[in-house]
């Protein structure tokens, strides 16, 4: 049954892969070299190990986006730190902080506080965004966010101010 979702899912998102529809230069070789990158990492080995299909391949963006990053701080509510230690080893695991380099927190965290602490280079990382569609087009369309990209699975938050509002479907 967990195939027969997966399927229909890629097929629902199927215009919206391998960067098609995505304008900007920057949005896309984000969506193709980070989101959608297929070159395997150094890191790969360990994370294949992971039984769970879902947690392997979130596991595997986690580490990417933390490479791409490279925060000095790291918020994790959703277990994972372990992936982004792993592209970030001097990054700080932290729960409280006043700034957001990049966070990874459930769909249902108290998303206000967490947006106000964030600037240009911050991302956030919603886990389960379709378990709580509304709340996460709160998120989308707040006026703090610039750049969103919806992954069925996750969602990602960017906040460049200089950059117009763009909100991304993505076929991951």
């Amino acid at each position: 049954m967990n195939q027969l979702i997966r399927s229909y899912i890629a097929l629902k998102r199927i215009t919206h892969s391998l960067g098609f529809g995505i304008q900007s230069p920057t949005d896309y070789r984000f969506s193709r070299s980070v989101i959608n990158e297929s070159w395997p990492y150094y890191a790969y080995d360990d994370f294949d190990a992971e039984p769970d299909w879902l947690k392997r391949k979130l596991g595997k963006l986690y580490f990417r986006l933390t490479n791409f990053r490279q925060p000095s701080t790291i918020i994790d509510m959703v277990g994972a730190a372990p992936y982004a230690k792993r592209a970030c080893p001097g990054a700080e695991v932290v729960k409280n902080t006043d700034h957001v380099d990049i966070a990874f927190v459930p769909i249902e965290c108290e998303y206000q506080q967490l947006l106000d602490m964030c600037d240009d280079h911050s991302i956030v990382i919603f886990e389960g965004i379709h378990r709580k569609l509304p709340l996460w087009h709160c998120i989308e369309y707040d006026q703090r966010t610039t750049i969103t990209f919806d992954l069925y699975y996750c969602g990602i938050v960017m906040f460049n101010r200089k950059r117009s509002k763009q909100n991304y479907l993505i076929n991951f």
